[in-house]
């Protein structure tokens, strides 16, 4: 019994090993020493949400970015608060009138990971399709 157990398990040890053998890098992206591959800050849905609508629009307002995204204040502030301590957006308050307002906008570091996450994304895309 413990013998077919040890069997089984250096099977699967050979089986993982050739599906590693097969694994290759993905041509058309570079990835920096430190970033191991894909960007696990912008990955998250709210953050990629908000890192895209920012980058086709100068600035958004937080009930601007609340309303595109459909969820709540406090989901949208503490993602946002995420990539505010990243570098990759800054947030501007004022007032309007005695009304709190909160624009968002990207900032250079945050367009340049921006686009390195996408960049590996269509790598990822033109690699499957061809396989």
């Amino acid at each position: 019994m413990a013998a077919e157990q040890r069997t089984k398990r250096r099977k699967a040890r050979v089986v993982r090993s050739e599906s590693e053998k097969t694994l290759r890098p993905i041509t058309g992206y570079l990835a920096d020493a430190d970033s191991n591959g894909l960007d696990r800050l912008i990955y998250e849905k709210v953050r990629l949400g908000i890192m895209s609508a920012l980058c086709v629009s100068k600035s958004l307002s937080f009930s601007e970015l609340k309303n595109l995204l459909k969820t709540t204040d406090g989901n949208l502030s503490t993602h946002a608060r995420k990539l505010e301590d990243a570098g990759y957006v800054t947030c501007r308050k004022s007032f309007q009138g005695r009304t709190p307002r909160t624009q968002y906008s990207l900032t250079a570091k945050g367009r340049k990971a921006f686009t390195r996450y996408l960049d590996h994304m269509e790598a990822l895309i033109h690699t499957t399709r061809e396989g």
